[in-house]
């Protein structure tokens, strides 16, 4: 004789109480510490969702609760900031991305939405993550991307590591996009040491020529920034291992990078509380001809590509 079937009720009950342990907007949270310095990096695109140092948020971010916006804390992989059109041409071969800025008609920020990364390792103060980048509309190869973020003594370090596992050389670029909090902007002393900036269209924000940097934009001398609006990629540093300080009153925080990121984008916030630093590979549009093109890495099958940067506060 077969068993009685569950009453409805029941399975209801037993539903409800799995939904209890709701699964997060970004997944799993992985938290790592050393002294001073505190992070938490998701499982959900491996984004950096919080950072602290002696307790105090550095980040201008979301709650485990909640899902990022305006791009906060992302892994550009596998190119940052614009793709005018969404198309591209690599060996020879036109390619067509989704266009995922409408209103500027671009594909914008990479293709790294909504992946699940895989966990390799965590402990007290690192996390590896792995995420296999397989072929889809406009993207036509495979691209293993491993991430390591460390805490220690000197704050947080990350390691971005990729490989191409297809059969065909790929372009490639990397950016993240990190946002520092900050109560009043306008108090906040940029040492910002570029030398060249990127003038873009104002429409959609896209390359025109890499210029000398502007007196208005020339943060070369310390100085606050003011009225001073920002959403400009920069390049040229003045070192290959370079450093951007962002001194606020009550705090101070340094943005790092090493030579294989020569750009960085300053993007201050409409609402002028958060100030987002975001080191780059390569400049807007690089995977198209024109003033950015030559930032581009053609990732040959079984090539590397290696980058590091990092954030330190006082």
């Amino acid at each position: 004789m077969l068993p009685p079937k569950p009453s409805t009720a029941l399975v209801w009950r037993c539903m409800s109480s799995q939904r209890i342990h709701h699964i997060l907007p970004t997944g799993e949270q992985y938290t790592i510490s050393d002294g001073r310095y505190a992070a938490v990096v998701t499982q959900v695109g491996a984004t950096l969702r919080s950072l602290t140092v002696d307790g105090r948020e550095l980040l201008w971010t979301f709650g485990q609760d909640e899902a990022p916006s305006g791009s906060q804390g992302k892994q550009l992989i596998p190119w940052p900031n614009r793709i005018r059109d969404g198309r591209y041409t690599f060996d020879g071969v036109e390619h067509q991305l989704p266009i995922s800025e409408v209103p500027r008609h671009n594909a914008l920020h990479g293709l790294n939405d909504g992946f699940a990364w895989q966990l390799v390792s965590h402990t007290d103060r690192s996390v590896v993550q792995r995420h296999v980048f397989h072929p889809e509309t406009g993207w036509p190869g495979t691209l293993t991307a491993t991430l390591i973020h460390s805490v220690d003594e000197g704050g947080l370090r990350v390691r971005v590591h990729v490989t191409n596992d297809g059969d065909a050389s790929l372009p490639y670029g990397y950016g993240v996009h990190p946002y520092f909090a900050f109560s009043d902007i306008d108090e906040v002393t940029l040492d910002l040491p570029f030398q060249n900036e990127l003038r873009v269209d104002e429409d959609r924000l896209l390359p025109i020529e890499v210029s000398p940097v502007t007196a208005g934009n020339d943060f070369r001398a310390p100085r606050q920034l003011g009225q001073t609006v920002l959403d400009t990629a920069f390049t040229t540093p003045a070192s290959e291992d370079w450093c951007v300080r962002l001194a606020g009153p009550a705090h101070a925080i340094e943005v790092w990078a090493d030579r294989s990121l020569p750009w960085v984008q300053v993007f201050t916030s409409p609402e002028r509380d958060a100030l987002a630093v975001e080191p780059m590979t390569c400049g807007p549009d690089a995977f198209n001809e024109g003033p950015t093109h030559d930032g581009v890495i053609a990732l040959a099958p079984d090539e590397e590509h290696v980058a590091m940067w990092g954030v330190r506060a006082s």
